[in-house]
């Protein structure tokens, strides 16, 4: 997950939050008042009824991401915050990618690369394609670059944001 750009790292965190109106907002707040940026940015409940989990991605430093960490973990509506960047974890991201305008060979390529990248195709016409890409963050990127490549401007994507989970034991002996 850490992957290095200058003195910049990719981060991922999790942070249980009370589930009440308001939350979201602040958490964003929090990060555009101090002009963080997030790369990404995903919420949903949990078992808990009162308590939602969030997952951010997000690229820094390791002193603006103390930074952050430590004002996160003062937070009133923040349970706690775990730290993923360099954990073991499942992510996976959601997204779709729809090409339009496709004669019968572009047909042919789209079914192609979605079998390349287990990609779903979920709807289609004569001439166009939805495909769903549930896949880590990266290959997703590898996805849309090749079809930019190949359809130009013909490409509309909506990607949801990544979610994660830190990995059991079991799953982490295996990697090693």
């Amino acid at each position: 997950m850490a992957e290095k750009t200058d003195n910049k790292r990719k981060r991922c965190i999790s942070l249980f939050v009370e589930n009440e109106i308001g939350v979201l907002a602040y958490i964003a707040g929090l990060f555009s008042g101090k002009s963080y940026n997030l790369d990404s940015l995903t919420v949903g409940t949990t078992i808990d009824p009162t308590v939602s989990r969030m997952t951010i991605s997000m690229t820094s430093d390791d002193q603006t991401f103390e930074q952050i960490t430590k004002q996160l973990n003062r937070s009133v509506p923040v349970i706690k915050v775990v730290d993923f960047t360099d954990a073991d974890i499942f992510m996976k991201e959601l997204m779709y990618l729809k090409v339009t305008d496709c004669d019968d060979p572009e047909m042919k390529k789209i079914a192609d690369i979605a079998q390349k990248f287990d990609a779903t195709i979920i709807d289609c016409t004569s001439n166009n394609v939805l495909l769903e890409c549930l896949q880590k963050e990266e290959k997703n990127d590898e996805l849309l670059t090749l079809c930019k490549e190949s359809f130009g401007k013909r490409v509309e994507i909506v990607r949801g944001g990544g979610v994660a989970i830190e990995a059991l034991e079991v799953a982490k002996k295996r990697k090693n």
